[in-house]
């Protein structure tokens, strides 16, 4: 019974540790959300670009 009790603990301890790591922003998660922005921008612009194009068209 001591030995589930130490294994949980652990468990636990391990578990906290792993996911307070998480938190830390570091330089390539920071990349990675650029990245992610700078695409949506481009694909924001690409759809804007369209509708203008489809309303010239349209003219």
């Amino acid at each position: 019974m001591m030995k589930i009790k130490l294994v949980i603990i652990a468990l636990l301890l391990a578990g906290s540790a792993w996911l307070s790591g998480c938190e830390q922003e570091g330089p390539a998660e920071r990349a990675g959300e650029n990245i992610d922005q700078t695409m949506e921008d481009a694909g924001d612009r690409m759809e804007d670009a369209g509708d203008r194009m489809e309303d010239a068209t349209d003219r």
